[in-house]
């Protein structure tokens, strides 16, 4: 996890989350554009995280979802104005990435790969967000008619030709795609809380809901080939998860979406 100390909170913090920051050490904790994260070094650590306004409204309800189930971080405040803040108390633990996990690859990708299964196998009837795929589906056609492609961000044996050659296959094959099983949406390792290989939660849950599994599937041996710098795990991530609920050819129409972004 990246951690750079900084020495106080942007000036625009809503007053009511400062005092958790009181006498802490920050650190800037930020991984993408969209948002900006400070972990809050105090007692059982808070992290705080801020984006446009409503950009947070939907991780801070999957967030006290995934929480309620024993799986995520307990959301301590939501406050939308200006700009979101979503203030939750720290998941016991080191993320997937910390070396003590990287270090054990086979252990790491059995951990994973079963924990995930775990999720699917929950039950989602009362879940906010009931039909994740066609949101996905929507957002994969939206950006090829933008005009957005980038398969080099995978494998050689996920990868297209051309974008209308993964258009072509996702358009064809998309009604194979269902909602059925609770997703993380993001299942990649850092999002991932481990304490001495035991799963304690998910973090950055905002693109869960109920979806297709492979989905899931498709960013876990995404994440261990990127975070490996290898593939070859990605049968064992397999095996370990269970063949008997993943689909190779499902898997390629996941690609195929994942392409455009």
């Amino acid at each position: 996890m990246k951690k750079t100390l900084v020495a106080h909170l942007p000036d625009e913090t809503p007053q009511e989350l400062r005092r958790f920051a009181a006498g802490a050490a920050l650190y800037d904790s930020s991984c993408s554009a969209g948002a900006k994260v400070w972990l809050i070094e105090k007692g059982r650590g808070y992290y705080l995280k801020s984006a446009g306004r409503g950009a947070l409204e939907r991780e801070a309800g999957l967030t006290k979802y995934f929480w309620a189930k024993g799986l995520g971080a307990e959301v301590l405040a939501y406050i939308s104005g200006e700009s979101d803040w979503l203030l939750t108390a720290a998941v016991p633990g080191e993320d997937g990435t910390h070396e003590r996990y990287l270090s054990d690859p086979k252990r790491l990708c059995d951990v994973m790969a079963r924990a995930l299964r775990a999720l699917h196998e929950l039950d989602h009837h009362d879940c906010p967000v009931p039909d994740r795929t066609a949101e996905y589906l929507a957002a994969a056609e939206k950006n090829y008619r933008m005009g957005n492609y980038a398969p080099s961000r995978f494998p050689d044996r996920s990868g297209y030709r051309s974008a209308d050659e993964a258009y072509a296959l996702l358009r064809a094959e998309k009604a194979a795609l269902q909602s059925r099983v609770l997703l993380h949406g993001d299942y990649c390792l850092p999002n991932m809380i481990f304490d001495n290989w035991k799963l304690s939660g998910f973090v950055d849950v905002g693109c869960g809901g109920v979806g297709d599994r492979h989905i899931d599937i498709f960013w876990g041996i995404w994440t261990l080939w990127f975070n490996l710098k290898t593939d070859r795990y990605r049968e064992r991530f397999l095996d370990a998860y269970g063949r008997d609920k993943a689909d190779e050819s499902i898997l390629k129409v996941i690609a195929a979406a994942e392409a455009f972004g």
